[in-house]
């Protein structure tokens, strides 16, 4: 009787473990699967914001280089000497972004013309903007400053003056932070997310939210590692140098400018969605593994009563084998609400299809174990019809199934690695061998195992056939191998006139 009871008690823990394991394997792949599409789609719409902030930054370093450029023109004629008063020059700056002001100074810094109504005296001699273009350069472009006439945020584009071959003074154009609001606006990653461009030399020169102070990135990893690798591309910041907001950022250089675009969002609110997706993952889990142990502990407590009453070992017997049906009764219960939990969360996809399907074929082992009180052992070839029957039925397919199944055993722990085997590559078939939904015809032929206890699972279409050395390791492909694994044996694909599946594997 003891041997017995212990003999039931490990095929139920055999079948349910299986089932754990089965189902908490193809959860953890779906859990892999929504982080890293997570990621991908959070790296693709990064990207696409930095496409946006270098097409803006491209336009403000035209706007800059090409008013300098005009203002250097309309002054060719124009005597340079400071008299004291400063000038109006509208004619020469129509069209400037609001904001934007203009000023030409003589050698010595002093203002002669402006757009700046509001224009004092300020010394701009210790400006790098006015040092580097008084020091031979003809063009220039700041980095972030604070201006001297309004406390505002800016950054200058500055021009050398020279008249025969002599440094008269500079044309400068100050353009405010705020500039990269509207930047900011279109963008609109969500959460805690700025815009901002950089010097190549790895000064800032504008950011959005404007920053507290400048920042000189040139020790930075943007510019230590990223870019020496490639002109564009994505990395995450564990910790922004700037506010300590970990980003996921994507950079992209300016052509034809001194800038790099950033365009960094929030990495916390980027993995929201993946974040509910694992909070269902793990309520799910719970529920599997909540209910699993329940019955298990509710089996051992009914096991060790009935090891105690040994003058009712008929109907402790009876009852053992109720409970065990009542086990994968439940099992194959708390797998169909997991189907109801992942319809209500992925209604309609594609991967919910693929899922649904999977749990269909574990559901089906369970199916074969209660009905037919085998719990050690199920016949194989009534395992394969049913699951091939689910799996066309599932998906409306218009095929003619003829089966060569011998009568063989599959052990219950086993069982689920077959049904999952079979379930794949059928529905690979119905899905890719007649993709217009044509009829077809499909083969499913089992062997009876040989003399050392191998068994031949084959599976056969007539359909449109596939480049074997194509096949891309995607989920229905690493579950095949490891369907195959767990059923000690190996397999192959060829494409001839249709697709043939060879598998040996044992099944006990």
């Amino acid at each position: 009787m003891g041997g017995s009871t212990r003999s039931v008690s490990k095929v139920a823990a055999v079948a349910t473990a299986a089932a754990l394991i089965a189902l908490l394997s193809i959860l953890g792949t779906w859990a892999a699967q929504a982080y890293f599409m997570s990621i991908d789609r959070a790296e693709e719409r990064a990207m696409a914001s930095a496409k946006i902030v270098s097409s803006h930054v491209s336009w403000i370093h035209q706007m800059g280089t090409q008013t300098v450029r005009r203002i250097d023109d309309a002054l060719r004629l124009t005597d340079l000497r400071f008299d004291g008063n400063i000038r109006d020059m509208d004619l020469a700056t129509q069209g400037l972004p609001s904001g934007v002001q203009a000023y030409v100074v003589d050698a010595e810094g002093r203002t002669l013309y402006s757009t700046d109504p509001e224009i004092k005296p300020v010394d701009i001699t210790d400006r790098d903007y006015f040092k580097a273009v008084r020091d031979g350069q003809i063009e220039y472009v700041s980095s972030l400053l604070i201006s001297r006439l309004n406390g505002n945020q800016i950054f200058v584009f500055s021009r050398r003056i020279v008249r025969e071959g002599r440094f008269m003074g500079a044309i400068m154009v100050s353009v405010p932070a705020e500039i990269t609001r509207p930047i900011w606006e279109t963008v609109d990653l969500g959460g805690n997310y700025a815009v901002s461009f950089i010097r190549d030399d790895g000064m800032l020169v504008a950011r959005y939210p404007l920053p507290g102070t400048t920042l000189d990135m040139s020790g930075y990893i943007l510019f230590t590692k990223y870019l020496k690798d490639a002109p564009s591309g994505t990395y995450f910041a564990e910790a922004s140098p700037m506010d300590g907001v970990k980003r996921l950022v994507a950079y992209r250089r300016v052509e034809g400018t001194p800038f790099i675009a950033v365009a960094a969002a929030d990495y916390e609110f980027l993995m929201q969605p993946f974040r509910q997706t694992l909070l269902m993952l793990i309520v799910v889990a719970a529920m599997v593994i909540g209910g699993a142990a329940a019955a298990g502990w509710w089996i051992r407590h009914l096991l060790r009563d009935q090891e105690q009453q040994s003058a009712q070992l008929a109907k402790a017997l009876e009852t053992n084998e109720m409970l065990l049906r009542e086990i994968h009764h439940r099992v194959k219960n708390n797998l169909q609400s997991v189907m109801s939990l992942v319809r209500l969360q992925m209604r309609g996809s594609e991967s919910f299809e693929a899922l649904s399907s999977r749990i269909k074929s574990m559901i089906a082992v369970h199916e074969q174990i209660y009905k037919h009180d085998a719990y050690a052992q199920i016949d194989a070839a009534e395992l394969i019809k049913a699951v091939v029957s689910s799996a066309v039925s599932a998906h409306d397919a218009k095929l003619h199934v003829e089966f060569d199944l011998q009568s063989a055993p599959v052990s219950a722990d086993k069982a689920t690695a077959l049904a999952l085997l079979v379930n794949e590559v059928v529905t690979n078939a119905i899905k890719y061998a007649y993709p217009d939904g044509e009829e077809g015809r499909l083969l499913v032929a089992l062997t009876a195992p040989n003399e050392v206890g191998k068994s031949r699972l084959s599976i056969i279409d007539n359909g449109v056939g596939f480049d074997v050395s194509a096949v891309s390791s995607g989920t229905g492909t690493r579950l095949i191998d490891g369907s195959v694994r767990q059923l000690d044996g190996s397999y192959d694909f060829q494409s001839q006139a249709g697709t043939r599946f060879a598998a040996t594997v044992s099944l006990v």
